[in-house]
């Protein structure tokens, strides 16, 4: 099934748009990592944070309305915000505004993703969109939402659906679409044992990407009604988007396509410890799926200004060296050994220690003579000369939070240090 091409011209209908970026969800498969920060400002691939790639495709698809919901240990996210994403011009009428659980309706904070958008109604209606993007700001990926809003009006719809084509034999832990040949919704069910198969496509379903296009006002009649419904768990993918398919509303399916291989486009969760590692290594390779230096699809965020990388030593035994690695800004390798590794900005590793397959995240320090496999250090550890992580199981258990797939993640929490 593939999109239509819209009629009209896409610019306008993102200048019509209002983005709305919920990026208040805790994010507790990822472990220490979302203890003192929420999910999307988890750092991502060197110097991003997991939010800039949702901004970065709203900014490049020439939508410059957008509202960040936050909500849980929002400090970074909001700091990360205004640090890095305030070029916008208010005189043209561009804006990232930040939306805090605000107790508008009562003294209750979010209670649901529905209810997060419910409870800024106003903020809506006083911007005046044409139409209104739902996006997660917890997912890794590049897509160009024209296309999608150019769907939602060619379809007349009264929702679009973000959507990815899985094999179904994965499809059961998402929620699914059942589709028609148009591309009309008339199913959704939530982790079936037996996801519908897209039409013409026996082996793939189409699972939800938590990604809506809603014209403005059917949105806002119907958040009225599920806030006033007491049954309600207010949550577009549990509430919203099943009760419009029974409805008989007007409800499409876009998938989401790589508008140049003619292939299901690249989108990752990264929700857990193990698909978090593996999405940010997959970055090293030399033709990655997600191409960071794609110039005609920028990924924006903030950055500090710091000096280059720099190796240092070049002694047998001493000597300063990153093979098939990323190295940020700001980062010394100062007689080590990095192979296959990220190391984010300011990491320094000291002399004779070795590390492989890891990720260093900003302002790491790992001391002399130490040994990292496997391993993701968080922000700010300071790792003393002689430590050993990846090597031993049990040891590390007994410290660190041990992925199902072996990945040791250590925290300042862990090692004990403020």
């Amino acid at each position: 099934m593939q999109p239509p091409k819209p009629e009209r011209f896409v610019s306008r209908l993102t200048r019509e748009t209002l983005a709305l970026v919920l990026a208040g969800g805790r994010g507790t498969r990822l472990g220490g990592l979302t203890l003192e920060r929420v999910k999307p400002a988890v750092p991502f691939g060197g110097k991003f944070r997991i939010v800039d790639f949702a901004l970065s495709n709203c900014v490049n698809s020439g939508i410059r309305q957008i509202g960040v919901l936050t909500q849980y240990m929002a400090h970074e996210l909001v700091q990360h915000t205004v640090n890095g994403w305030s070029f916008f011009r208010g005189e043209f009428g561009e804006f990232v505004e930040l939306l805090p659980a605000q107790q508008r309706m009562g003294e209750i904070w979010y209670q649901g993703t529905a209810d997060a958008v419910h409870q800024n109604t106003d903020i809506i209606a006083q911007h005046g969109p044409e139409y209104v993007l739902v996006l997660g700001g917890d997912h890794v990926y590049k897509m160009d939402y024209g296309t999608m809003i150019g769907s939602h009006v060619e379809h007349g719809a009264d929702l679009t659906v973000g959507c990815m084509p899985v094999p179904r034999e994965e499809a059961t832990a998402f929620g699914v679409l059942g589709v028609d040949a148009d591309g009309r919704v008339n199913r959704f069910v939530e982790k079936p044992p037996d996801p519908p198969a897209m039409p013409g496509e026996p082996d793939l379903a189409l699972a939800s990407m938590g990604m809506y296009c809603f014209r403005r006002d059917w949105l806002l009649q119907r958040l009225e009604e599920d806030a006033a419904d007491p049954e309600s768990s207010h949550d577009f993918g549990k509430d919203i988007l099943p009760k419009a398919v029974a409805d008989g509303c007007r409800v499409y399916a876009f998938p989401f396509r790589d508008p140049v291989e003619d292939k299901p486009g690249y989108w990752r969760d990264v929700g857990d410890i193990d698909s978090y590692w593996t999405a940010n290594l997959e970055l090293i390779g030399v033709m990655p799926e997600l191409n960071l230096y794609d110039r005609d699809w920028p990924i924006w965020t903030y950055q500090e200004q710091l000096p280059p990388a720099k190796f240092v030593f070049d002694e047998a035994e001493r000597r300063g060296v990153a093979v098939d690695s990323m190295v940020s800004g700001g980062c010394i390798v100062s007689g080590a050994w990095v192979q296959h590794s990220l190391l984010f900005s300011n990491v320094w590793v000291g002399e004779y220690s070795r590390v492989e397959d890891s990720l260093a995240l900003p302002n790491v320090r790992i001391g002399a003579n130490c040994f990292i496999r496997r391993a993701v250090i968080d922000a700010g550890c300071v790792i003393e000369d002689g430590t050993v992580i990846g090597a031993y199981p049990e040891h590390d258990a007994q410290r660190f939070e041990v992925s199902r797939g072996g990945v040791v993640l250590v925290t300042r929490a862990a090692l004990e240090q403020r």
